[in-house]
Formats: structure tokens, C-alpha cells, sequence
């Protein structure tokens, strides 16, 4: 392997899984170093994204549309619904606006597909050839996800397999289209429809969870009471609309 081809490999696996960590950024500050890392990679290592491709946006808004339409679905499905619901909030400190037209769109979709995508994987199909370049490029973009899958406490090389795989078929429309526009907005349709559908179904379950609900017991103590009410009211009714001359014998005595 050459020496260029080693550093195009290293220098993204090196940003994401330790220099970008050690510098303790907050979300924002983060999602700017990755748009000026990966500009500055490109640059470097002259990143070819056609983002402008009329072939890529076609194929890349039909993929989206495809994704979007999924999601729908899940929405309408309340067990699935329930369970993204009970997701962990990826990003807590922002608003779901924010994440989605900032974060994911620049510090994930623009970031990841111009770095691999449009400069990487090119370069690895020089080296390699389409086949064994296309695994090496996935293989290097599922490793990417290591420090992140740490940090959101999820099963690390199951994030780094699913991502390598998810790398594997981006890979594929970046090559059949010959532009990053196509992975780009199906990457992008993934995240931020994700992100939405798992807030919308936050804020389902926390509306539901602030509503009364009468559960068994609440029910039983309901019963006796209204059995209890019942008879007070109808023993009051006797005594109101009694007749005086029921209740006592013909002596006038009262009766016991």
C-alpha cells in the first residue's frame, strides 16, 4: 500500500476515534470541526463529491423517498413506535430542528460522505480495484464509528459491522451514480428521519404517561363506593317518603 493511500486510511480513523474526542467539544463545536476536517481531507487528498449530479440527485431522491416512506409506516405501528420511543436520546442538548437541519446534515451526512464517499473509497479503487477497494472503504467507515458507539454505550463491533455494511451500499450508489449526492440524501433520510420519528414517539409516550389512568384497584374502590352511595341514598329515600302509619303498630307503640 502507498504511503498516501496508508495516510488517506489512518487520518480519519485517528480524528474520529481520538483526536476529535480529546478535544471535549460540545455538539456544536464538534459538528464544526468535523465540516472543517473533512473539507480540509478532501482538499488533501482532491475528493471528487459531484454533489451537483443530476444522476445522483434523481437516484439519491428516490432512495430518500423510499426510507421516508418506512418510516411512515412505523409511525403508524404502535408497538414500533413504543420502542423507538424508548430509544436513548442521541441528542438531548439540542432542539429536533437543530439536530436535523445542522448536525445531522453537516457534521454527519456532509462530513461522512465527502471523506468516504467522494475522497476514500475513490482512492481505494485506484489501488485495489472496484471489489476489494469498495470492502476496504466500508471496513474503514464501520471502524469510524468505534469511539462514537463507546460513547453512546451501544454494542461496539455490532455498530461497527451494521455500519460497515450501511458503508458497503452508500459505497455502491456512490459508484453506480458517480456522485456522493446519491448515499448523501439517502444517509441523510436515514438520520434525520430516524431522529424525528424517535422524538414524536418520546413525546407520545410522555403525554401518555402524565394522563390519569384507572387501573384495578382504582376501579374496585370506584364499585364500592357507588354500591355504598347507592344504598345511603336509597335508605334516606325510605325514610323521607315513608308513611308515618307503616311504622307503627295500632297501639302506637314503635315497632322494633
Amino acid at each position: 500500500m502507498k504511503a498516501r493511500t496508508l495516510a488517506a486510511v489512518a487520518a480519519p480513523l485517528f480524528w474520529n476515534n481520538w483526536l476529535l474526542p480529546r478535544l471535549r467539544l460540545d455538539r456544536r463545536g464538534r459538528t464544526a470541526a468535523n465540516v472543517v476536517a473533512a473539507t480540509g481531507y478532501a482538499l488533501v487528498f482532491e475528493g471528487r463529491p459531484h454533489w451537483t449530479s443530476a444522476r445522483g440527485l434523481r437516484c439519491g431522491a428516490t432512495c430518500a423517498g423510499i426510507v421516508a416512506a418506512g418510516y411512515a409506516v412505523a409511525l403508524l405501528i404502535p408497538p414500533i413506535r413504543r420502542g423507538l420511543g424508548d430509544s436513548g436520546d442521541r441528542a438531548p442538548d439540542v432542539s429536533t430542528a437543530e439536530w436535523v437541519a445542522v448536525h445531522i446534515t453537516f457534521g454527519t451526512v456532509y462530513a461522512e460522505e465527502l471523506v468516504f464517499r467522494a475522497t476514500l473509497d475513490p482512492l481505494l479503487d485506484r489501488e485495489f480495484g472496484t471489489a476489494a477497494g469498495g470492502v476496504a472503504g466500508a471496513t474503514v467507515f464501520g471502524l469510524w464509528h468505534l469511539h462514537p458507539a463507546r460513547a453512546a454505550r451501544d454494542n461496539v463491533w455490532g455498530a461497527v459491522a451494521f455500519t460497515t455494511v450501511v458503508g458497503l451500499i452508500f459505497g455502491a450508489l456512490n459508484r453506480r451514480t458517480g456522485s456522493a449526492a446519491a448515499p448523501a440524501l439517502l444517509h441523510w433520510a436515514v438520520n434525520a428521519g430516524g431522529a424525528v420519528l424517535s422524538r414524536r414517539a418520546r413525546v407520545d409516550r410522555l403525554t401518555a404517561a402524565r394522563e390519569p389512568r384507572c387501573g384495578p384497584d382504582d376501579r374496585a374502590v370506584g364499585e364500592v363506593a357507588e354500591t355504598l352511595g347507592g344504598k345511603a341514598i336509597r335508605g334516606r329515600a325510605r325514610v323521607i317518603g315513608a308513611d308515618p302509619g307503616r311504622d307503627r303498630p295500632e297501639d302506637g307503640t314503635l315497632r322494633r
